[in-house]
């Protein structure tokens, strides 16, 4: 199949809600007049300009934000990633175009609140599940919240088109898993699937992932994908231009995930053009 028939083919499935998008940082490249960090070590120069660290981690994110919690508080890692992500980037064409897809279920790997703006600029009813920190809410995982930012004392049995940020978010609480002490506890429950919420979960069966703005050149971003892949369908795409590594290869031949070599913002006009019967529909 060559890429502009790949392309429809996807394009066709989202409209049916068969693919869950799943999004990575590197989404905002999509966007203007970004004032958000666009990568881990964005992030980490970030926090790391504000608060002295170690200079052999400054530019390691999750042990930076170990670090800090450590050595100043808990609090001052919130503060600091508020900061970072207070700004909200005006979400890009294909935001909208994702969000007002017939999706029922999208991944957000990133902090900011750039998909949110998109979902909440297009009708129909969400909500946003969120990762927790284990340091700030022991024993809970995830925070669930209305389109409006309400917080929801449980997520109902059908809660409609879910936003889930498993690594946190901004909005409209600050969030954040980004300490290693963060992740060892979320990955100490993951395989056994404690951390993900159940409707995630459950909708997640038989349907196909596409990865968009990721990489998978750390243990950290495969070990989350792969959980958050179980069960599902067998077969998967992720737009990666870049030639993968020896690690993101093999990662990507153990999921059945097809390598779309093709830079994002290429990738993102062809496949709106392939959306647009369905859009305007």
């Amino acid at each position: 199949m060559n890429a502009q028939d790949l392309i429809h083919e996807i394009a066709r499935s989202l409209a049916t809600g068969a693919v869950i998008p799943y999004l990575g940082p590197d989404m905002l490249s999509l966007c203007s007049d970004i004032k958000v960090p666009g990568t881990p070590l964005a992030l980490a120069e970030n926090m790391t300009a504000k608060v002295s660290v170690p200079h052999k981690i400054r530019k390691r994110l999750t042990q930076a934000a170990q670090f800090i919690e450590n050595f100043k508080h808990r609090k001052s890692v919130v503060h600091l990633m508020n900061e970072a992500f207070a700004a909200t980037p005006a979400p890009s064409p294909f935001h909208l175009a994702l969000a007002g897809s017939g999706a029922g279920l999208w991944v957000d790997t990133w902090y900011d609140d750039t998909f949110a703006a998109g979902l909440a600029q297009v009708p129909g009813r969400w909500v946003q599940v969120q990762g927790l920190s284990q340091s700030e809410h022991f024993g809970q995982w995830t925070g669930a919240y209305a389109a409006d930012g309400t917080p929801l004392a449980e997520l109902s049995a059908d809660p409609g088109r879910m936003l889930y940020k498993p690594m946190g978010s901004h909005g409209p609480a600050g969030n954040y898993l980004v300490s290693d002490s963060d992740y060892v506890e979320v990955l100490t429950e993951i395989d056994i699937q404690t951390p993900i919420p159940a409707a995630v979960q459950a909708w997640r069966t038989g349907r196909n992932f596409l990865f968009l703005g990721c990489r998978f050149d750390d243990q950290l971003t495969r070990c989350f994908a792969r959980q958050i892949m179980k069960r599902s369908s067998d077969r998967h795409w992720a737009v990666l231009p870049n030639a993968p590594t020896r690690m993101e290869a093999r990662f990507l031949a153990e999921q059945n995930i097809t390598r779309i070599d093709m830079p994002l913002a290429q990738f993102s006009t062809a496949l709106m053009d392939a959306m647009q019967p369905a859009l305007t529909a």
